[in-house]
């Protein structure tokens, strides 16, 4: 299973009504609880199972390909500011690499295309590309924290 349709199975799960579901895989458990119809949060566990025959070179060694660009949605708190927001799940990283510099911070101008962070799941970074211009507002999750398919990462203004 891969994260778009991990990322599908949530949505899924969301609209239908249900409070809980349980998946499990020969590799992984993934559960998804989600809240009452007045509440927003949704909570997923994704849990890989160990796995008791070694992949074959091939197979181990999957190219990281870039996640699908965030989505910018206004935040209804303050219209002037854009969100952008996780496209997956997984565990955000604000540095290419622990040596590194973070991508960006607080007062940071971006451009449209602009790595903005790295998200990991299942293994492979996925580089986080910001759709619009603008400068950093606010950054809304720690390094190494885990992240929610559309929870909000950070706030640009883009005037």
């Amino acid at each position: 299973m891969d994260i778009r349709e991990i990322q599908n199975l949530i949505k899924f799960v969301s609209k239908s009504g249900a409070t809980e579901v349980k998946l499990e895989m020969d590799d992984f458990k993934i559960t998804i609880k989600t809240t009452p119809e007045g509440a927003e949060s949704t909570t997923t566990y994704v849990q890989q199972m160990p796995v008791s025959q070694a992949l074959p070179q091939a197979q181990a060694a999957q190219p990281t390909t870039p996640a699908a660009p965030v989505a910018a949605v206004e935040v209804n708190d303050d219209a002037k500011y854009i969100t952008i927001k996780s496209p997956i799940i997984g565990t955000l990283y604000r540095k290419p690499a622990p040596d590194k510099p973070v991508f960006v911070e607080v007062g940071s101008t971006i451009s449209k295309g602009d790595v903005v962070c790295v998200i990991e799941a299942m293994k492979l970074f996925n580089e986080i590309e910001s759709e619009v211009s603008g400068k950093i507002v606010k950054i809304l999750v720690d390094d190494s924290s885990p992240v929610e398919f559309d929870q909000p990462l950070f706030l640009v203004d883009p005037s």
